[in-house]
């Protein structure tokens, strides 16, 4: 059986790679063939970052960095940020990140494809240049490459990075919300106020690209839980109502009206679980202390893709270490790659018209939207 790499904390993946191998597609995914250090994810990446730095200077502006490079053993593994769109730092910001859990490969391969899609779109689609001289959008597909590609959630480390901020709950579901008890059981998050690199990484790119924005969406893609597609908004750290729920309502109404027979719900994420060290808690909270309440208005969200109904599908897929979390069969897998297509362009052109749809500072119209949310997401809570 082929062994794993080493890793630097000394322990080594525990994972069944000849298993993994004889239920995953071809394609994206896990390959049949020996695995190399460039798996294909990160091969699509680098051979889309190629694409951009061989383009001649046009009119959207595009630009690849390299964040930071992980070591994993021998192997040192590079993570892509994606820039496309207006320079202005207060233009309005759409973001998305996947791959932030290494077992979570469909979420990388959803923002990847919609990345390919707006890359081969620039240079036809006359709305899209519209979209893109207003909106600048950035997209950071896979935040943890260590840990995609040891087949583990945790980075390379062992540490979960969405356990990973210095945030702490009172209320946090037991070991499921992080814990500091031994990196060898899940949800290890490290150590105290300690970002890992991956995290700060993502932390600091988030920060310089996006704090200045007059408003910003940031979409995080993960699977692994439930029967269908949630669309989560913070708090993951309390079960008290999110801050900025007129806004969220707001764009719930949006999505229902446009789209009236889409697959998402859209709700707290404590209604599902609570945790300690959420990123986008951290980075929501201090984008708000840095700017006050004068700043922009971030919106974080997590897309959740239910893998659950794959694997009712496919029960076989849980007897494979990826099965959980992806769909395994290659017509679901190019199903799922097409699905999330439509939420990802509306979401750009919500952020390009948000002076269109987002309520006022004040008035009757905040304070319905304010009650509609309480109502349907905290019925329980007065105000």
């Amino acid at each position: 059986m082929q062994k794993f790499c080493k890793c630097p904390d000394g322990g080594t993946d525990l994972g069944r790679p000849d298993r993994i191998r004889k239920f995953a597609p071809k394609g994206f995914g896990y390959s049949r063939r020996k695995m190399s250090d460039r798996f294909q994810e990160l091969v699509e990446v680098e051979r889309m970052a190629a694409q951009l730095r061989a383009r001649k200077p046009g009119s959207i502006r595009l630009k690849v960095d390299v964040l930071d490079e992980i070591a994993c053993g021998s192997s040192r593994f590079p993570i892509y940020a994606f820039e496309l769109g207006s320079p202005d730092p207060e233009a309005p910001v759409l973001a998305f990140f996947g791959g932030v859990h290494g077992l979570e490969r469909i979420g990388s391969q959803v923002v990847i494809s919609y990345l390919g899609n707006v890359i081969e779109r620039v240079d036809w689609d006359e709305s899209l240049h519209w979209l893109l001289e207003r909106v600048r959008l950035l997209v950071l597909p896979i935040v943890n490459p260590g840990g995609m590609h040891l087949h583990r959630r945790s980075n390379p480390r062992g540490v979960d990075l969405m356990r990973n901020a210095p945030v702490d709950s009172l209320e946090s579901t037991w070991l499921l919300g992080g814990q500091r008890i031994t990196r060898h059981l899940p949800w290890y998050r490290g150590e105290q106020d300690q970002l890992e690199r991956e995290s700060e990484a993502l932390c600091k790119w988030v920060e310089a690209r996006s704090f200045e924005s007059r408003f910003a969406l940031w979409i995080d893609v993960h699977s692994g839980f439930g029967r269908v597609d949630r669309f989560w908004f913070p708090y993951a750290k309390s079960r008290d109502p999110f801050p900025r729920l007129p806004e969220v309502m707001a764009l719930k109404r949006l999505l229902d009206r446009a789209y009236p027979h889409h697959v998402y719900r859209l709700e707290p994420q404590a209604l599902n679980y609570v945790t300690h060290g959420d990123l986008w808690d951290y980075l929501f909270d201090r984008q708000r202390e840095l700017k006050g309440e004068s700043g922009g208005l971030m919106l974080p969200f997590t897309l959740e893709m239910g893998s659950w109904a794959w694997v009712r599908k496919n029960p076989w897929q849980l007897f494979s270490f990826a099965g959980p979390f992806n769909p395994i069969k290659p017509h679901r897998q190019r199903r799922v790659l097409r699905r999330h297509l439509i939420l990802m362009d509306f979401l750009l052109r919500a952020a390009a018209s948000h002076e269109r749809w987002l309520p006022s500072s004040e008035g009757i119209e905040r304070s319905e939207l304010e009650r509609e949310a309480r109502g349907l997401w905290y019925p329980g809570i007065r105000v």
